[in-house]
């Protein structure tokens, strides 16, 4: 093989890595901008919206408490009829059942500590271990009323059909569904809007919309409310109750290509 040879094909060696070293550059780039579309040259902005409605369910729970003896058969018995007793007050004011639920059933022992006085020589004579003297038979109910007109009345009447406390009133919104559509709708058009006055104070463009957001919460109105047995309390009048409104907040971030 002549010098001239050679050479000619050591430049041909070197012409064909360069342009493979080129090829790999230039798919690598294309592959990193596939990957990550906007490299660093990126933006995000949010936008938040909110809807204000009046809420259409009021919750609130109530308990029957038995305390007796040690036959828990009887106390059974008592505790179940004063709750069937309320929960039929409640359904004849409307309040089906889907809207009923019972959240908890507990029976507990009632113990009786002894208290021993001290012995001669000043010692102290070994006291018995406590004792179960009777028990403590408790359900606890959860309701929703949709009836407005109709939740003093239950509150009040409840507690002389038998329930020993009423408490937890709280208004919430039943389906926010469409609420919350509307404020991702406003959100979003916040968020677009400040994505264009932004580009045009610092002097680019939008590029494409590369990812989006969002987060929401739901913050429920709740009145205090709580009733117990004593005194004239199932004789009370029944109580005025207002819903008042509930915010639905959707909040979103948007991240944007810059051109």
């Amino acid at each position: 093989m002549t010098e001239k040879l050679k050479h000619y094909l050591g430049i041909a060696m070197i012409v064909a890595m360069l342009t493979v070293a080129g090829a790999v550059w230039r798919y690598a780039s294309s592959y990193a901008g596939y990957g990550n579309p906007s490299g660093f040259r990126s933006f995000s902005v949010s936008g938040e919206g909110k809807v204000v409605a009046i809420p259409d369910v009021a919750k609130f729970s109530f308990s029957v408490t038995t305390e007796g003896g040690k036959n828990v058969g009887v106390l059974q018995a008592d505790n179940t009829v004063k709750m069937n007793r309320v929960i039929e007050f409640v359904k004849s004011n409307g309040v089906e059942a889907k809207d009923i639920k019972t959240e908890g059933y507990s029976i507990e022992p009632r113990y009786q500590n002894f208290v021993c006085d001290p012995g001669e020589l000043g010692g102290v004579r070994e006291c018995p271990p406590p004792e179960i003297y009777g028990y403590t038979i408790r359900q606890n109910v959860s309701v929703k009323v949709r009836d407005f007109a109709k939740i003093g009345d239950v509150l009040s009447g409840i507690v002389d059909q038998g329930a020993n406390s009423v408490s937890g009133l709280s208004f919430t919104i039943d389906d926010p569904t469409t609420l919350q559509a509307e404020a991702r709708e406003e959100a979003i058009a916040k968020a677009k809007d400040k994505a264009q006055e932004l580009a045009k104070t610092a002097g680019f463009r939008v590029g494409r919309l590369l990812s989006i957001n969002e987060g929401g919460y739901y913050p429920v109105y709740e009145r205090a409310l709580s009733y117990s047995m004593g005194g004239d309390a199932a004789k009370a009048p029944s109580p005025t109750i207002e819903p008042g409104s509930q915010e639905v907040v959707v909040s979103v971030n948007l991240s944007y290509e810059i051109r």
